[in-house]
């Protein structure tokens, strides 16, 4: 993956460009970013640019050409195309940006979360290596639910093992095929657990020309032994016009719907990916219905909605919960500035958040807004999602009815 390929982060881009060639590189960098924000991409770009024979720095670097070239002159026309690419991102034309293109790169490792297919298993990740290349080049903005579920892990916890850790070691030992740089991409150290410490002495102190490239989305999950022996690079969250225009480029998006769910995904591409997704789902039939059945109709309606939100599956409630929560931030916005009720991307939406304002304060609001969070979190982690469901229910209706916000814990 080239670094015109990621969306967005240009700073960051130059950041990175600049610590190779001014020879400021750590040996281990934690690429810190969350969920859609790019931080696996822009790993993955980076350790391309490193191998690149073209980025003038590769020590082992010769001819800049791929494997096969032409009996009839088009390697000229590679030279060319290799002299005049930009120095501040891999060529995307020599064998080594080729193979890291593909992930098969001899000096590129990379390490994720696995799991027992069978009772006694000692999984690593080359076991999963063909299911990785796929995954990626298909969802490089995809999160680890994604990878988990691609693998058939269903309700099964990845992590990443102390035969992993073992499995590391060893390929760190070895020297580099092509390269002057061995690289290992590590994607969520979160789920290393205390096996992390195996890896301790190699971080602190690894062989000449090895970099860790680690990439996470929770600093506070991560040992704080590991992030000691590391050098931050927080990967901010993507800017809406930056989704805006991946979404017209890449999905074919038309530009008022690419301007809707940018605002709504709030920085999180993957985000956006799910709301092309789920494009056809009217959430907001969805939560009049909610609504109106605890301000108005009363526990059958209820019980009945509870039934009915149950049976749509996990992702599509979090998409839901996450509607609407942009839209109580949404209305929040509204009462604070009348006029932007006017800009908010579909009248029916600005509709909607003018009701809100009228059923509920901001206080209340935000109240509501907690709770929906919450709930997000605890779908996330597999709680009851009838029971969730039915307590949230009563949240709101305390809060909305009875003019509550006392609940909120």
């Amino acid at each position: 993956m080239q670094f015109k390929e990621v969306i967005g982060q240009q700073d960051l881009k130059t950041q990175l460009t600049h610590l190779l060639q001014h020879n400021r590189l750590s040996h281990a960098l934690l690429f810190l970013g969350k969920e859609g924000s790019g931080a696996l991409s822009m790993a993955m770009a980076f350790a391309q640019f490193i191998t690149c024979e073209n980025n003038g720095i590769n020590k082992k670097a010769s001819i800049a050409l791929p494997e096969a070239v032409s009996l009839f002159g088009e390697e000229n026309k590679l030279k060319d195309a290799a002299a005049q690419h930009s120095p501040t991102d891999s060529c995307g034309i020599c064998a080594a940006c080729i193979k890291a293109q593909k992930l098969i790169h001899p000096d590129i490792h990379f390490s994720f979360p696995v799991i027992a297919v069978k009772s006694g298993d000692k999984p690593v990740s080359n076991d999963f290596i063909v299911q990785w290349r796929e995954f990626i080049s298909k969802n490089p903005y995809g999160n680890s639910y994604d990878w988990l579920q691609f693998i058939g892990a269903e309700n099964k916890q990845g992590n990443i093992t102390a035969h992993e850790c073992n499995d590391i070691i060893r390929k760190i030992s070895l020297k580099s095929f092509e390269s002057g740089y061995k690289i290992l991409i590590m994607w969520m150290p979160e789920l290393l657990g205390k096996e992390g410490n195996k890896l301790l002495k190699l971080i602190e102190e690894p062989p000449p020309d090895t970099l860790f490239l680690l990439v996470a989305e929770n600093e506070s999950l991560i040992l704080p032994t590991i992030i000691s022996r590391t050098q931050l690079i927080k990967v901010p969250l993507l800017s809406s016009k930056d989704i805006e225009t991946a979404l017209e480029q890449s999905e074919g998006m038309q530009p008022a719907k690419a301007v809707q769910i940018a605002a709504i995904c709030e920085g999180n591409y993957h985000e956006a990916l799910q709301q092309i997704q789920h494009t056809d789902d009217d959430w907001e039939v969805l939560l009049r219905d909610w609504l109106n059945s605890i301000v108005k109709t009363g526990p059958v309606a209820q019980v009945k909605w509870i039934e009915d939100i149950t049976k749509i599956g996990r992702e599509k409630q979090k998409q839901f919960l996450r509607y609407f929560t942009h839209l109580l931030q949404q209305a929040i916005r509204v009462r604070i500035s009348p006029q932007l009720s006017q800009r908010i991307e579909t009248s029916s939406l600005a509709d909607f958040a003018l009701r809100i304002n009228k059923l509920c304060s901001m206080e209340q609001q935000q109240a509501i807004v907690n709770e929906l969070d919450s709930a997000a979190y605890y779908i996330e982690r597999n709680a009851n999602a009838k029971m969730l469901f039915h307590a949230l229910t009563i949240k709101l209706y305390h809060i909305i009815s009875n003019k509550s916000v006392i609940l909120i814990l």
